[in-house]
């Protein structure tokens, strides 16, 4: 049975209310200025000081007053975190308040993330006298491109801080259920780019020309052989190539290609060796035909590796609420990511899993123009948040 904390429960409907209004209102990476207005605007409200980090994202204290604390205890601090911006999808669920902004839409759950954080803070807000030391909260932007994230560490504010906390909804699992897994757990994100550069000629004398197609086709075969014979096979690692354009006649040598791909890997360590073999590979061969290549990577986001006391934190937190035996505490790693990770390569921490299906209705995927979640799950993430944070501030 799930046993949420009673006033978080009884502001379900305010909850429930600001998720339907950033569903409404959604907005893409970068680009969430309402969206962080809105939430300053409830911070305010709160008596909740905040700062901005970038142009769209909001970082707010929250200081307790606990009398019988510890100095150790006052001067921690902990973070939680939650993203806030949408997808480039056009809705089509049948749900009375759908989105207003054509063609984007909160097809993530960031909406539930974003709400839920908010109905954590409410709670703490108004029991300051529970705990000593810090609270911030964290509303970032841009998780959908990795370009959130970082800002916030280079912003320096995070200073101090001893764990971060944060959440993901899973359609995959049913309402009541919580996932809390130590360890690697989702796959980095690198997306890389790999220009070609040759010679034109005319198709029929390819020998006074480079061809540019030819090494780029070579190239993208070559790469799918990384992972097969150099990593252990029992490691997971992907190497997708998803778009190579060259040429612009059936009868010119192309002078030049364009690979574009992702490496998604486990580790920090296999991450670093594969992107040095990318351009390695790209570089020799290339060499062969008398091309050269200008190799790009960007970096959207680190490993998700969980540290292994946040994550037992999180088990003893989620259990308070659906119970020991609704805490997932052991599953498969996924070669999706979310730059939450780059959080953990600086703040020891952990990220879980809340499931929000319980209908047809709630169990389309991530990313899914149909996707939905029960708002039963609202008052649940809410309650993880603040059960996370009183559990580590309160620690002896």
């Amino acid at each position: 049975m799930v046993q949420v904390i009673p006033e978080i429960q009884a502001n379900k409907e305010q909850i429930v209310t600001w998720r339907r209004h950033f569903h409404q209102h959604p907005e893409p990476s970068l680009k969430e200025f309402k969206t962080a207005e809105k939430i300053q605007e409830i911070l305010t409200d709160l008596n909740i000081p905040f700062g901005k980090v970038g142009e769209t994202g909001t970082l707010g204290t929250i200081t307790g007053t606990k009398n019988d604390s510890t100095q150790s205890q006052r001067e921690r601090k902990v973070l939680l975190r939650a993203d806030i911006d949408a997808l480039e999808i056009t809705e089509a669920t049948s749900h009375d308040f759908p989105s207003l902004n054509e063609g984007i839409m909160h097809a993530c759950g960031h909406d539930a993330h974003n709400s839920g954080l908010l109905g954590a803070v409410a709670y703490l807000a108004s029991h300051r006298e529970q705990f000593a030391g810090t609270v911030l909260v964290a509303f970032q932007q841009a998780e959908e491109i990795g370009s959130g994230a970082y800002q916030f560490i280079e912003s320096g504010l995070l200073d101090g801080v001893g764990q971060v906390f944060g959440m993901h909804v899973e359609p995959a699992l049913p309402v009541g259920t919580i996932q809390a897994v130590s360890g690697p757990t989702m796959a980095s994100c690198d997306i890389f780019t790999i220009n070609v550069t040759g010679k034109s000629a005319h198709v029929a004398r390819p020998h006074t020309g480079v061809d540019a197609l030819a090494a780029g086709a070579n190239i993208v075969t070559e790469l799918q052989n990384l992972v097969s014979r150099l990593l252990n096979p029992l490691e997971p690692a992907v190497i997708g190539i998803g778009k190579f354009t060259s040429g612009t006649r059936y009868n010119i040598v192309s002078n030049h290609a364009k690979i574009e791909g992702t490496l998604r890997t486990l580790s920090h360590e296999t991450r670093e060796h594969f992107l040095a073999k990318i351009e390695e590979t790209a570089h020799d061969i290339a060499k062969v035909f008398g091309a050269t290549i200008e190799f790009e990577n960007y970096p959207a986001a680190a490993p998700n590796i969980n540290d292994e006391d946040a994550t037992l934190r999180a088990q003893r937190a989620g259990a308070k609420i659906v119970g020991e035996a609704n805490v997932i505490k052991q599953s498969q790693p996924s070669m999706g990511s979310d730059d939450f990770a780059d959080f953990l390569t600086k703040i020891p921490g952990t990220y879980a899993r809340v499931g929000v299906s319980s209908s047809e209705e709630t169990s389309y995927g991530l990313h899914h123009e149909k996707f939905n979640l029960d708002e039963d799950v609202l008052p649940i993430m809410a309650s993880f948040h603040v059960e996370f944070a009183l559990d580590y501030l309160n620690q002896a």
